[in-house]
Formats: structure tokens, sequence, C-alpha cells
């Protein structure tokens, strides 16, 4: 075993009272590199790659009421080659992080607060809160790029190393949301943002070469808040949905969103380099997804899968103290208050009809598929399932869209698991042939896991456990990268 700590990012101590600074969310501040670690069962020869996983992680938490979507990033990677692992976390040294470690306090409000708490100017469409780059994660061009749910700079860092290299230059003045879109088959990255000017939205196409070749505004009435997009082998999918800033709250300099009932669902479907007259526009039941899953062409139609909320406006939660804030936060973190079920549009290119249905009556979200099939008809289908009440994912749900089937496994009592990306077999001989990938922060244990799961066979649990130098916090966004992919990347650049 080989375990160097690096030092630790000065911080304050989080708050032992709240949900979501406390128990399996309570934040790291040691950084380590750790080589040769224990394991539980035998890595297997047959993977090679990188695992990373962002992070909400407050240094210094936010002025007023903390939500954990203001936590600063922190990228976790475990990398995998030839029946060994290697594990390293950093804080994404993100603008703002420096610069509240300098003042040694939160400079910036949340987004539960007002924005004009904050002491300095922030980012993004929200405008006044603090760009932590702690939502998503993707790695493109042999490096990781990091992001933040409400349009933030986009950060870099080296996913063998974890040398970091600052903001993105390709990023337009409005930035970009979570969930830009790797296609594993072009090396392009697909990606959106939002903003509370005029035109509101904007998608754009980076090469493999990482550089920026398309970029047009997406025609919508007002600000929006997406949160994802989808694409297929010709097309880009965008949704603007019927939950978005209320027009005479964001007048007054402030932001709430609402969710409008009475308005449908919208998807402006455009070629992958289209102009905005080539846009196609369909309308279907109103709701809110955070997270599309894989989509495709067939026939005339587009076929998309997602996660449709049933109740996209919760009632508030109980909540420690009696807050009712913090009971509407916690709210909005639990699928079993907004209802996320996996679904499925159709859209026809020819009629303009669109179709959808339930695929699952459970509640769900947070899925993974194999990446080599994106935009390209998948069978199978990885999504996970929480804790009622609560943020945190307990469990695995494979689906199998040829034969209806479904397959379930717990993590186990007090083992709460990350967003748990597919990571193909060296030499995969079918879609599923390869292991799920996930970090498990054990509260029984007092620890943290990454293991690996035959995506074959999910119910028999992890086939090896390798034991993390410290308990991380839970976390949820992640991605599997290919080795080989990278390192030609990296040996082009």
């Amino acid at each position: 075993m080989s375990v160097v700590k690096l030092g630790t990012v000065p911080h304050r101590d989080p708050d032992p009272n709240h949900p979501y600074t406390s128990g399996a969310w309570t934040p790291v501040f040691d950084e380590y590199d750790a080589d040769d670690l224990e394991v539980i069962g035998e890595i297997p020869k047959d993977i090679d790659g990188i695992y990373v996983r962002n992070s909400e992680n407050p240094a210094f938490g936010s002025i007023g009421l903390y939500h954990p979507f203001d936590g600063d990033g922190m990228i976790h990677t475990m990398s995998f080659r030839d029946g060994k692992a290697s594990y390293k976390n950093r804080f994404v040294r993100t603008k703002g992080l420096m610069a509240e470690i300098e003042a040694g306090k939160p400079l910036w409000a949340g987004i539960a607060e007002d924005p004009r708490l904050s002491t300095r100017p922030g980012w993004g469409a929200h405008g006044g809160i603090k760009d932590s780059s702690s939502t998503d994660v993707v790695v493109h061009a042999g490096q990781i790029l990091s992001t933040f749910y409400q349009c933030g700079e986009g950060y870099r860092l080296d996913p063998y190393t974890m040398e970091q290299f600052g903001t993105e230059g390709w990023v337009p003045l409005d930035g970009i949301s979570a969930h830009p879109k790797l296609d594993e088959n072009t090396g392009e990255l697909l990606f959106f943002n939002y903003s509370t000017h005029a035109p509101y939205m904007h998608y754009g196409v980076v090469g493999p070469d990482n550089k920026l070749k398309h970029y047009i505004p997406i025609p919508v009435p007002g600000p929006r808040l997406p949160h994802d997009m989808a694409f297929t082998k010709n097309y880009s999918i965008i949704a603007d949905l019927p939950l978005f800033w209320d027009a005479d709250i964001l007048a007054k300099g402030r932001h709430a969103a609402r969710f409008h009932r009475d308005i449908p669902t919208r998807f402006a479907i455009v070629p992958r380099y289209g102009q905005p007259e080539d846009i196609r526009w369909f309308e279907a039941a109103p709701t809110y997804v955070l997270h599309w899953m894989n989509a495709w062409e067939e026939g005339d139609e587009i076929v998309l899968d997602g996660y449709f909320q049933e109740d996209p406006a919760p009632k508030p939660l109980d909540a420690p103290g009696g807050d009712p804030r913090l009971g509407q936060l916690m709210a909005y973190l639990d699928e079993n208050s907004f209802k996320p079920k996996l679904h499925r549009w159709r859209f026809n290119l020819k009629t303009g009809a669109v179709s959808e249905s339930h695929l699952d009556d459970r509640l769900l979200e947070f899925g993974s598929f194999n990446q080599t099939y994106g935009g390209e008809k998948s069978r199978y289908l990885y999504s996970t399932f929480t804790k009622p009440g609560w943020f945190l994912f307990e469990g695995l749900v494979k689906h199998d869209f040829e034969t209806g089937k479904s397959e379930t496994l717990n993590f186990g009592e007090g083992r709460f698991g990350s967003e748990a990306p597919f990571a193909p077999r060296v030499g995969a001989r079918s879609e599923d042939d390869g292991y799920i990938v996930s970090f498990i922060t054990d509260m029984v244990e007092n620890r943290s896991e990454c293991v690996l799961i035959d995506a074959q066979n999910i119910t028999d649990g992890p086939v090896c456990r390798i034991i993390l130098p410290h308990r991380i916090s839970s976390g949820t966004h992640a991605t599997w990268a290919d080795g080989p992919t990278v390192r030609a990347a990296q040996s082009a650049a």
C-alpha cells in the first residue's frame, strides 16, 4: 500500500446539523495520491480506463442557507490498468475557491439565498453565485472538463496526474451548462448554455481537437432552466421545460423557479451543425427532466429516454429545526418527492407527431449506459434509486429494453453510491460486456470504496472492492474514460 497525503485545503468546519454537510455528505479536505490499496476480491485485468467523479464538497459553505449545489468541486479518480488501480482526489482550484481561501470565509450567497448577499460578482445564468465547477464531469480531448449547472467557465484537469489547467479557453461569454455530451464515435463535445438575457439559450459543438466548431442561438421566449441535453447520430436535442425563473421576481433581482403546469414541454431538435432556421420544435406533456439518457434515430422517428418528473414542485419536507426553506431544499433533492420515472418520447420528423409513456413506474434517476452506443439504439440502461427523503443512492436497476426485464442491486445497509457509469471490458463482445463502477460511502464501516460490478450479473454484487484512504462525501455525477483513447489524445496534443 502506498498512500501519500498531499495536504489539507484551508476550510471552515462543516455544520454538523445541516443534512447535506453531515453524515454521508460530510465534506473532506485532505487530498491524496494512493496506489496498491487494500482490495476485497481481485481487480480484473480486462479493464483499462479512468473512473472520474465530481462532488459538491464545500470548503467554506455559502453566505446564508447552504445548498449542496453550492459546494466546491472535488474530483475523485480511480484509474485501472493491468489489474492495478490508483486513486487521487483534488479540489478544483476555481477562481471562487481560491478567493475564499485567501479571505478565509465564504464570499458568495448560494442558490437558496438572495444573490445580493454576495460580497463579489458571481458567474453564470444566476449571476450572483460562485462557479464552483462541482456538478458534472466529462473527459474530452485527453483532459477532464468539470462544469457547473448554472453555466460556468469549465475547468480542465489531467485525468491521470490531476494537474490543473484552469478555465477552458473556448467557453463562450455565457458559459457552458453542466452535461455537455461526448460523442465517443466522433470525439465531438456537444454543449448548451442559458442566461437571463436574450437570446437566453445557445448550443455548440467542440471538435476532437478541443476547438469550437459551431455555436448558435436556440430561440426561446425567456429565461429558462434546462439541466441536460441529448443527441443522436445526426441531431442534438435541447429542451425548453416549463420549470423556469419567475419573471416578476427576476425583475426584482432575485431568483425563484416556478413550475408552469399549463405550459407544454418543448423539444428543439436541430441537426448537429444546423442553424436556428433548421430547428424542429415538438411539444409534449409538461414536466421537468433533470437527466436525459440515450437517443437515436429509428425510421422517421427520434427516440429519447429520460426521467419524467411527476411532481416537479413538491411540498417541503420536515427539516431540522423546522426551517421551511431547508424543508423545500430537501424536497427538491428527494426523488420520493419529485417522483422521476423512466420515460420514453418519440418524435416523428415526418408528421410532427409526439408519443410518450413511462417505461417503469419505480422512482429512478441518475442513469448510465454504454457510451459507445451514444446516439445509436441501445438495449441496456442502469438507473439509480435513492433513500426516501434523501439525496443518497441506495442501489441500481438494470433495464433490458429488448426483453422488458430488469434486475436490481441494493448497495447494502448504510452504503450509498455515486453515479455509476458503464466501463466496457477490454475486447468487449456485447453491449453489456463490462463493469459498472461507483464510489461507495459506507456509514456502517466508516469508510469509502470503489466497486466494480459485472454489468451482466449486477445482482451478484461487486466483483471487487477497493478501499479508499479516507471516507469521502457522498456525490453525484461521474464518468468513465477509455484508457487507450485518453492516452492517444494526450500523445497527440
